[in-house]
């Protein structure tokens, strides 16, 4: 294969980059997984599709990927200015079990909904709480540079002295004179010199059940110190690709760079990339807002949002719909249509294995075969433009659509290369998979010979020009899920939901 050169937006240049890793054919990517005091919901979703795609793009690419993605279970507070419970320790008072339980349950569900979304997992799935020494160890780091204080035994970081040396806001955007001002007054920011200060080690209150011996005191790690840590340890202090949701850019990432500039001197990521956000009517879906919608209630249909149940392969291709940089607001109608897309576009790949090739292909079809390849790569090298593969295939299924209606040919060659092209962009790398036997398979195995039966029925009606029991036939089955082609070779159905 061709060397394909990929290009991926970087958000700290704020422009398209050429990737070129730091120790080819070695590619370093860490992306912030989830914290588990909940069932994962749509919002959860799309920066493991996102960053899945680019996790077999880039292996597809030839390279050695070594992909972490962390678990965070301490430390994330109910406020990002490190103020309220930990997330998980609320959750283990409110339920009156073990810290662990609750982050041991809620990990095997997130595990669960991504094993459904064909998701694949990540090389390392470092937890926080197997790396308080690690995190420990960056903090006393920072101090030692001068950019931390001790306060009533929590250490937080200076970002007012950080910034006079280096810039705190650059991945953002910001001035952090402009944050300083813009932020609204915070409870218990008199432990703090600056109200952007942020926490790198809080001191436990007795009650607090997660809490470690530090030089400093007993307590936990601040939220941001885990992926910084964790980073470094498993991709050096040097790596390729940072990526996660948008709503992480500020104040977690930029927290994270302050961590690794401040430590070592420079920051540890060369790519920073970010997913956008899933909305509801205009507004980000997450638990904070009390808007979101969980992967099994949409799997179940049991939200009353929801109209009725959506696969997981059906969520993955509306995530997909959308480049990855771009909103995508939820809502019935657009789930919809992405399931008839989805059932589209895996018709018109099963259609491909009863296509009788002829001796050579139409000029249409054969033009179209000679360049698919080479456009879907187009595509997936600009910046991961998955929408624009998805409506190239749609074309492939046009396509198969005519030579099915024995209004085109496809030759041998073209129908193996056709094959090989839809298979490859839409099972291997777009990571899509026909529905499992639960669903459409187990279906249409059980009533494929009924179904059969009735078009025989059909057939002889129409032998008999008995035009209105034929058409009678053909529309119940339509009504019953079945969609019905007549060709010359006969007539010939899918099951259509």
């Amino acid at each position: 294969m061709e060397k394909q050169q990929l290009v991926i937006y970087n958000t700290l240049s704020r422009k398209k980059e050429t990737f070129e890793p730091l120790n080819a054919p070695n590619v370093g990517m860490y992306v912030c997984g989830p914290t588990v005091y909940g069932d994962p919901h749509l919002g959860h979703a799309r920066p493991s599709i996102t960053f899945d795609i680019l996790f077999r793009y880039l292996k597809h690419l030839g390279y050695k990927v070594r992909y972490v993605r962390n678990i965070t279970d301490v430390g994330h507070l109910e406020h990002d200015a490190d103020e309220g419970d930990d997330k998980i320790e609320k959750k283990a008072r409110l339920e009156q079990l073990e810290p662990m339980e609750i982050a041991q349950h809620y990990t095997n569900r997130y595990h669960d909904a991504m094993n459904a979304l064909n998701v694949l997992p990540p090389s390392i799935e470092p937890q926080a709480t197997g790396h308080i020494i690690e995190q420990e160890q960056l903090v006393k780091e920072i101090m030692d540079n001068g950019f931390a204080y001790e306060s009533n035994g929590s250490i937080y970081f200076d970002t007012a002295k950080y910034n006079q040396k280096y810039h705190y806001g650059k991945l953002s955007g910001r001035n952090l004179d402009d944050v300083i001002n813009a932020s609204r007054e915070l409870g218990g920011v008199e432990d703090k010199r600056n109200q952007t200060d942020f926490a790198l080690w809080k001191k436990a209150t007795p009650e607090h059940i997660m809490k470690w011996p530090s030089p400093w005191s007993e307590g936990f790690p601040g939220w941001h110190c885990e992926c910084t840590a964790m980073g470094r340890k498993y991709l050096g202090s040097n790596f390729d690709i940072h990526g996660g949701g948008m709503d992480l850019m500020f104040p977690h990432h930029e927290c994270e760079i302050a961590q690794a500039v401040a430590s070592q001197g420079h920051d540890m990521v060369r790519y920073w990339m970010h997913n956008n956000m899933i909305t509801i009517n205009g507004k980000k879906m997450g638990k904070s807002l009390g808007n979101f919608i969980t992967l099994e209630e949409f799997f179940k249909g049991t939200h009353e949002a929801l109209t009725q149940a959506y696969s997981p392969m059906t969520i993955r291709f509306f995530i997909l719909s959308a480049h990855y940089r771009g909103t995508v607001d939820f809502s019935n109608e657009a789930l919809q249509a992405a399931e008839k897309g989805l059932n589209r576009l895996l018709s018109g790949i099963k259609d491909l294995d009863r296509i009788q090739p002829a001796n050579e292909s139409d000029k249409a079809t054969s033009d179209f075969v000679k360049e698919c390849r080479s456009r879907c790569y187009n595509a997936m090298n600009d910046d991961l433009q998955t929408p624009v593969v998805i409506s190239i295939l749609f074309e492939a299924c046009h396509i198969i659509n005519t030579i099915v209606d024995h209004k085109g040919t496809i030759s041998a060659e073209d129908l193996a290369e056709l094959k090989e092209t839809m298979h490859l962009f839409a099972f291997d790398l777009m990571g899509l998979r026909a529905e499992n036997s639960d669903n459409n398979q187990a279906r249409e195995e059980a009533y494929g010979k009924v179904v059969d039966m009735v078009l025989d029925l059909r057939s002889k009606a129409k032998a008999d020009k008995d035009w209105a029991t034929s058409d009678k036939i053909r529309d119940m089955l339509a009504d019953a899920g079945f969609e019905v082609k007549d060709t010359k070779d006969g007539a010939v159905w899918n099951l259509d939901k």
